[in-house]
């Protein structure tokens, strides 16, 4: 390899190495409330459970594509602020002030599904559900748990976290072998979204990929299509892909086997990372660099039938791989989208506030009462 071949790929696996994108920096607004939380004493960590299954060597997993399982709990730190996975700059981390691991319970796959059914057991509505996350290339084991900790705590999510680790090795040239790993992780991961399905008690699978993550998450549901189960049997929920780094030719023949109406992209045209990724596949464009205001991209768009949000204005670090989660109010737009109710829901709680109207108005208004703000606007329209 020449020296300036050299120098393009060494920027291009900098650059791609945007997907671990830990989003240091401190932006306003605290994590109160949040239902998915175990709260402990005041100034100790708050307490994420998440369900993990990793075909990475280094997490247990033999090396053939088979997924090992762990139930790990992941701390957030009670000054959390909104975007950011706080960790230590150098020396250990301080379980009050970063993200840590608190626990971590290594379980066969029977376990596995066990807990699961027993975390959703008398659990209603939207707390049934469960939010699969996939990360991208480049991460680390505990880098993904940190994300994934991150999204639950700022999304406000009251179902369960899980997470699927494949065997990326990240490093400075290592963009290809990774996608091969991604692809050797298929079966795992379709494995585990259908008995995730299965599992008792549980709701709604949601999915939220990042980058190459995507790019598997597509191929397994392909799969999961071809196989007779499009919808998992009327269990699929959200099919969230962030910064896609998927080929668009591809993604039609992906999505063209889904109902598109699950699918919502998060683009953003000034993504450098998928910038380089298109010019490493020969300049071909890649779907989450898409840029709804062009025309021609538009078109493209509205074709593929999937909700679209254009996030390119949320992006202020230089590569613009990460504004889904390090950006509050798109982070925020997940959880919303999460949590909204299903049809039959929304009708028992618009007889629920009606009720609660009429009560109100005949009672005198509380003192000191809380006024809430309004809802997030949607970022686009499906």
């Amino acid at each position: 390899m020449n020296m300036l071949a050299r120098l393009c790929a060494l920027f291009a696996a900098a650059s791609l190495a945007g997907c671990v994108s830990d989003g240091m920096r401190m932006v306003d607004g605290h994590v109160n409330n949040a239902v998915s939380l175990v709260a402990g004493p005041q100034d100790e960590p708050a307490n994420v459970a998440i369900f993990v299954a990793s075909t990475r060597r280094s997490e247990g997993a033999a090396d053939d594509g088979r997924a090992h399982f762990s139930l790990t709990s992941i701390g957030v730190p009670f000054n959390h602020r909104a975007g950011s996975v706080e960790r230590p700059s150098f020396g250990g981390a301080d379980r009050r002030r970063h993200f840590t691991v608190l626990s971590k319970r290594n379980m066969d796959e029977q376990e596995f599904y066990g807990e699961v059914a027993s975390h959703v057991s008398g659990r209603i509505g939207n707390s049934r559900d469960v939010l699969l996350y996939v990360h991208g290339f480049n991460t680390g084991a505990d880098d993904a748990r940190y994300r994934l900790a991150q999204i639950v705590a700022d999304g406000r999510f009251s179902g369960v976290p899980a997470l699927f680790i494949w065997n990326s090795r990240g490093g400075l040239f290592n963009y290809e072998s990774d996608k091969e790993a991604a692809t050797v992780s298929r079966d795992a991961l379709e494995k585990l979204i259908v008995d995730l399905s299965h599992a008792p008690g549980v709701g709604r699978i949601h999915v939220l990929a990042h980058s190459m993550g995507a790019w598997l998450t597509m191929e397994t549901l392909r799969g999961v299509a071809q196989s007779g189960h499009a919808d998992l049997d009327g269990k699929l929920g959200e099919i969230m892909l962030a910064a896609p780094d998927i080929d668009l030719n591809v993604f039609r023949q992906q999505v063209a086997r889904l109902d598109a109406r699950h699918v919502s992209i998060f683009v953003a045209s000034n993504d450098r990372a998928l910038s380089l990724s298109s010019r490493i596949a020969g300049d071909r464009p890649r779907l989450g660099a898409m840029n709804p205001t062009n025309p021609e991209d538009k078109a493209e768009l509205d074709r593929l039938g999937v909700a679209v949000h254009d996030i390119s204005s949320f992006s202020n670090d230089f590569i613009g791989h990460g504004a889904f989660a390090e950006a509050p109010d798109v982070v925020r737009k997940i959880g919303a989208q999460l949590t909204a109710p299903r049809p039959a829901e929304a009708e028992t709680q618009a007889v629920i506030d009606a009720r609660g109207e009429a009560a109100n108005a005949a009672a005198p208004a509380p003192l000191n009462q809380k006024v809430e703000t309004q809802p997030l606007a949607p970022l686009a329209a499906r």
